[in-house]
């Protein structure tokens, strides 16, 4: 079985791209969604996170999102520290899952595959590209956040020029051309070496 990786910067489209690899039958393992879970059911993760972070990290259970992010998007040193608590579980996570697929490949959406040095288990990985202006404008309507906010993130990911190089495929999500012939090239490649 390949296994396959799906990056991108914020605001690139990584995940319509994955969901049409998932209309496909191609199962996808979206690490950014797990990792979000994992911080909330793993006991052990919470106590560490509201040790690192404070006890308003969580309200109610319910992970603080806009307060955590407000803490590490704005200090390099809390990010290391929140990455380094969940990185290895969210990994061993998608390995576990990695093992109980059955098709001819699996996807790993992640947006730090490089960053969290996990790039190297996976046979290829597909760079989804948008021109910044476009991530901004994408973060900053999903996620209510202010343009200030969107590229205090972007700073904390790898450039995303550097980070297309190191991909083997690139996906091009700008509004102007079609992603659907994008995917279903990759998907016969995918199948035909698998």
């Amino acid at each position: 079985m390949l296994k396959v990786g799906l990056t991108g910067g914020i605001g690139s489209g990584k995940s319509s791209v994955a969901e049409i690899f998932k209309v496909l039958g191609i199962p996808v393992f979206d690490a950014d969604m797990e990792a979000k879970l994992i911080m909330e059911t793993d006991k052990q993760l919470v106590s560490s996170i509201e040790s690192s972070f404070g006890p308003e990290t969580y309200i109610e259970g319910k992970l603080n999102r806009p307060f955590l992010a407000n803490l590490v998007f704005n200090d390099p040193y809390k990010l290391e520290q929140l990455n380094a608590l969940v990185h290895p579980i969210t990994i061993a996570a998608a390995q576990n899952w990695m093992l109980q697929q059955k098709t001819p490949y699996i996807i790993k959406e992640a947006a730090l595959l490089f960053e969290a040095g996990t790039a190297a288990n996976l046979d290829y990985i597909i760079g989804v590209y948008a021109p910044k202006n476009l991530r901004i404008q994408r973060v900053m309507e999903r996620d209510n956040a202010s343009r200030e906010q969107v590229l205090a993130r972007i700073s904390r990911q790898i450039n995303e020029d550097i980070k297309m190089k190191l991909c083997n495929f690139v996906i091009v999500n700008d509004e102007q051309q079609l992603l659907i012939p994008e995917v279903l090239r990759l998907h016969k490649k995918f199948l035909l070496n698998s």
